[in-house]
């Protein structure tokens, strides 16, 4: 693929990128303010903020609310709209930098295996090894299954010679079926009484975050997106072609090896704490690339703010459309991308 199939837009129509970054926090704001005030209990936007604001400085406002919509805003839907944040802009960062890589717009860490991968390694450590090191057991297995898949799918590629773009993308999903039937044989073998808890979490979901674990996915996401970002030049250059980045001194084999490791650690921990949310790596680099073209130096960082609105008001839109029952994010996730996916391949053609 060439660097005009990923910058379509003529340049008159883009917005620059420091105004999509302020227009995508504030955006952001407030998304975080209405995740937050919605649900069974309907919680004032003011009483959201001063909420928050009393816990980040004691004494600031007096409070003028109960104990318990106190606690359904901090302990309960704050954490849950911080990792909705994270895991929207981890798996929009991962997507951009693969489809930089593979030089294929329809890269995405759901659709090349490594979110199936990252599953596996999950049910894994919750219904056979146990807890063997404590809560990293969860992410450290599934960031080993998101490795494993990424390191298969890039042998199967080596082996049927599928060295273009759209054959790595079908090495992918045959990958993925094949971990998925495996993960299904993990869930049958497994205690049948945390059968229904797994099956929910690989839907996708956002209910158990708890302050202690945020701490891992923040960790990830902040080491992982600066070392992309660090790297924006040599993704462009990618984008053009193996023999231009070559000649721009970048070693492609093992820059985009690097990447799809990087990749594998983002979507791993991600998997760990939400379970599988398809799409939003596919969706959000195409929908940024539309506002600031395809520089990556723009991309990345809007890629990340992008995809933290979509999965906060994929999950509002989880927990709203049957209420009081909380539907799995990756149902919602699932339908607009497969909607998506259909547009892009008719406009790609």
């Amino acid at each position: 693929m060439s660097e005009t199939t990923l910058n379509t837009v003529p340049h008159r129509h883009r917005v620059k990128g420091p105004l999509v970054l302020v227009l995508g926090g504030m955006l952001l704001l407030a998304s975080l303010s209405f995740a937050i005030s919605v649900g069974a209990v309907r919680v004032p936007i003011e009483t959201v903020w001063g909420v928050l604001g009393n816990k980040l400085v004691p004494g600031l406002i007096e409070p003028h609310w109960t104990q318990g919509r106190e606690a359904i805003v901090w302990e309960i839907r704050f954490p849950r709209a911080l990792l909705a944040m994270m895991v929207g802009a981890g798996l929009a960062l991962v997507g951009a930098s693969l489809q930089a890589v593979t030089r294929n717009p329809l890269a995405d860490p759901h659709l090349l295996g490594i979110s199936s991968g990252g599953a596996f390694g999950a049910i894994l450590a919750l219904l056979h090894t146990g807890l063997f090191i404590g809560l990293l057991t969860v992410p450290l297995l599934a960031f080993l299954g998101a490795l494993g898949a990424t390191l298969i799918v890039l042998a199967v590629s080596r082996f049927t010679e599928a060295t273009s773009a759209d054959r790595l993308v079908l090495a992918g999903v045959a990958v993925s079926f094949i971990i998925m039937a495996g993960a299904n044989i993990l869930i049958f073998l497994g205690d049948p009484r945390a059968t229904h808890t797994v099956v929910f979490w690989m839907l996708g979901g956002l209910g158990l975050a708890q302050w202690s674990q945020l701490a891992y996915p923040l960790v990830i996401l902040l080491g992982c997106g600066a070392w992309l970002v660090a790297r924006s030049d040599q993704l462009n250059a990618m984008t053009v072609g193996d023999e231009t980045a070559s000649t721009l001194g970048i070693p492609v084999a093992r820059f985009r090896l690097a990447v799809f490791v990087v990749g594998a650690l983002v979507t791993g921990i991600m998997v760990a704490f939400s379970g599988i949310i398809g799409f939003v790596g596919l969706m959000v680099p195409h929908i940024v690339r539309l506002l600031v073209g395809g520089d990556y130096r723009r991309v990345l960082p809007a890629s990340a703010l992008v995809g933290a609105v979509f999965v906060l008001w994929a999950d509002i839109a989880a927990r709203t459309i049957m209420a009081p029952e909380d539907m799995p994010i990756g149902i919602v996730t699932g339908l607009v991308g497969g909607i998506f996916f259909v547009w892009l391949l008719r406009g790609k053609g």
